[in-house]
């Protein structure tokens, strides 16, 4: 990272960007075009209340990512959530309620959150929350989802508030799908896909990246067929290694080099929104997380890094929005360098996950 990197600046632009080609994906589409119209408005006053809290000293990221619930009904292999114990089989306790994540969304509204990515588990699990995200329409919500939930009470919401934009996890095809997410998902993801397109909705596609899928996923002919049915956004996340016996899934470095070349080939080809992670990372002066971009929360309240660095050292039921910002982890963990500086690709904080411990107390 350079010294004169300014951090604020490229959010601000980041953000923009991110606008202008959501702007640009969906012209042919009146009413999300004017959903977005208006969304851009709120943006511009979320960047300026971000702008007069950064003058208080207070860093407060475009981005935040909330699991709400620690639920599932699929074992997707080499599962993130699982394999640090964010998602479970047994009745959750003590998770947040809806009144608590409705709060939540409200202090980011104040604080000038533009984007809130609901994850899991499975968040269709949540309808209430879902549903209160709807009404926040200054927010913009990908809603990450396995897709098996979908029904016409979804369909409908998903219309009502083109705030929120269903992201479906997807490997690839029909086998790379169920190999990972399991048999028969594939066949029901397509028919929820196809029944958004029959009804002119746009959705999103996000896409574990691993060495046995790099190439289908980023194919003309994989891409070609969301494109065609309405899908607006692409998020590829490189496979983080959490459970033992995947090391080869992981992306290497010839791996990273072809998504950076794949994803440059990509935002030209196509009128979509596409993003990488942690590739992305190379351009922001290191790691997004503990933050400087974003931070997690996780479905009973605890302020994370990142999904993949569930860490905490203050939960948000005793505290507000605000103050989980001033958290002394996050501010170790970017004083400290363990997040910014050189970034040569891959899950910084996963890597130095002993070094985030002992930051954490866990040690």
């Amino acid at each position: 990272m350079t010294e004169n990197f300014d951090l604020q600046k490229h959010i601000e632009q980041g953000v923009e960007k991110i606008i202008a080609d959501t702007l640009k994906a969906t012209l042919r589409d009146p009413r999300e075009s004017a959903f977005m119209a208006r969304f851009a408005a709120a943006a511009r006053r979320a960047s300026k209340r971000r702008l007069e809290l950064e003058k208080e000293d207070l860093h407060v990221p475009a981005f935040l990512i909330a699991s709400i619930t620690s639920s599932c009904n699929l074992h997707c292999t080499g599962c993130y959530s699982r394999c640090t114990g964010g998602t479970e089989d047994t009745e959750p306790q003590e998770q947040l309620s809806a009144s608590d994540w409705e709060r939540i969304f409200k202090d980011a509204e104040d604080l000038g959150v533009s984007f809130i990515m609901l994850a899991g588990g499975e968040p269709l699990l949540r309808r209430t929350v879902i549903e209160a995200a709807g009404e926040m329409q200054s927010i913009l919500f990908p809603v990450f989802t396995n897709g098996t939930f979908m029904d016409e009470g979804y369909f409908e919401l998903f219309d009502r508030c083109r705030n929120l934009v269903p992201v479906f996890s997807i490997e690839g095809g029909k086998i790379a799908t169920d190999v990972r997410r399991g048999a028969g998902v594939y066949d029901q993801l397509m028919r929820n896909i196809d029944t958004f397109s029959s009804k002119g909705l746009i959705f999103g596609a996000s896409i574990t990246v691993t060495t046995d899928n790099i190439r289908e996923v980023t194919s003309r002919e994989f891409l070609d067929g969301l494109m065609d049915k309405g899908c607006k956004l692409v998020v590829y996340i490189e496979y983080v290694p959490v459970d033992e016996g995947s090391e080869r899934l992981a992306p290497g470095e010839p791996e990273r080099k072809y998504m950076e070349e794949a994803m440059a080939r990509l935002r030209s080809t196509y009128d979509a929104v596409m993003l990488s992670f942690p590739g992305d990372e190379l351009a922001m002066g290191g790691c997004m997380a503990a933050g400087r971009e974003f931070f997690h929360i996780n479905s009973h309240g605890g302020a994370e890094p990142c999904p993949f660095s569930p860490y905490s050292d203050v939960n948000i039921k005793d505290t507000s929005l605000k103050d989980a910002l001033k958290s002394e982890l996050f501010r170790r963990l970017r004083a400290e360098g363990l997040i910014s500086g050189e970034h040569k690709g891959g899950c910084v904080l996963y890597e130095k996950r002993e070094e985030v411990e002992k930051l954490a107390g866990r040690q």
